[in-house]
């Protein structure tokens, strides 16, 4: 079985579709336990899956093989089938905070990289689980509590409207992120200042600070001729926003041999035919890790340029 990472850096806001809209607000989907933002493993399950499919529309042979790979879909009375590939959720790794001391940082908290660490080869899960338990002492201990531990000199620290004094922060090395991170890192400019302004907070004031990071727009109907708004047109939008990074877990299970068709009368062509389709079928399962590491629209509003998301995949064990 191969199993892969994939990181998902943020180019644009990225909507992803609510699970509890209330009123006129169009809200994003939230983690039921934690309230945190996340993308569905069905969403990103739904884009790749239309990607494949739309690259091999024009043969039909490729077509069999991708519907083999993601499943058989419900129609023509046919049943559903499981496929070959897995999708867990996208979750936050690293949400971006305007500061006015430091103009953009990046939060984290325990609860995030641990979440992470449970992807990493052995000695990474080891090493970065470390970093946690150091961070977590910081912000727990009774006698010297830090408010956040951060990877910069300590000094006058802005985190939208609070002030933190360099007494209340820990300074850490984050060296061993940075390692992980290294073909992340290079995906653009403004994402390799990661390491150099990264924050990692409690879990309570790290959801404070998404809440109000999170992309709010609103948006109104005019009338076609007084140009006021329309009664009822009012509606608001969140998105997470951009230079927020994201990661999910992904994999191919053992591939199945591509069966023969029963029904044909000349078995010997079902045969060739088979064997044709699970040489495509094994091809294309090697491309998949290649076309997660590119530019790829996710979640709602595309129309809008939502979701636009620099991808690196690496690949990873998994304990059976």
């Amino acid at each position: 079985m191969d199993n892969y990472l994939t990181y998902l850096y943020l180019l644009t806001p990225l909507h992803t579709g609510g699970s509890a809209n209330e009123g006129n607000l169009m809200g994003i989907a939230r983690e039921v336990h934690t309230e945190f933002p996340y993308m569905p493993a069905s969403s990103v399950r739904g884009k790749v899956r239309s990607v494949f499919e739309k690259d091999s529309k024009d043969d039909p042979q490729q077509s069999i093989a991708t519907s083999l790979i993601f499943g058989r879909r419900i129609e023509d009375g046919n049943q559903p089938t499981e496929g070959e590939i897995w999708f867990a959720d996208a979750t936050l790794l690293f949400f971006p905070i305007a500061s006015l001391s430091h103009h953009l940082v990046w939060i984290t908290c325990p609860l995030w990289l641990e979440r992470w660490s449970r992807w990493l080869a052995p000695n990474s899960r080891a090493n970065v689980r470390s970093l946690i338990q150091t961070c977590r002492q910081h912000l727990s201990n009774k006698d010297v509590r830090k408010s956040a531990v951060v990877s910069f000199e300590r000094e006058k620290l802005y985190l939208q409207t609070a002030l933190l004094q360099p007494a209340e922060l820990a300074s850490e090395s984050f060296e061993i992120i940075s390692s992980e991170l290294t073909e992340l890192l290079e995906a653009s400019s403004l994402v390799s200042l990661l390491p150099e302004r990264l924050i990692v907070l409690p879990e309570a004031e790290c959801l404070s600070l998404v809440e109000t990071g999170l992309q709010r727009e609103v948006r109104v109907r005019l009338e076609a001729d007084s140009k006021t708004v329309d009664k009822g047109s009012f509606r608001s939008e969140e998105a997470v926003p951009p230079e927020t990074v994201l990661f999910f877990p992904w994999g191919l299970k053992l591939p199945q041999a591509v069966a023969t068709d029963k029904d044909e009368k000349d078995i010997e062509k079902a045969r060739a035919e088979a064997k044709r389709t699970q040489a495509v079928k094994e091809t294309l399962r090697t491309t998949i890790p290649n076309r997660m590491s590119t530019r790829l629209q996710l979640g709602g509003l595309e129309g809008l340029g939502r979701g636009w998301t620099e991808m690196r995949t690496m690949q990873i064990i998994v304990e059976e």
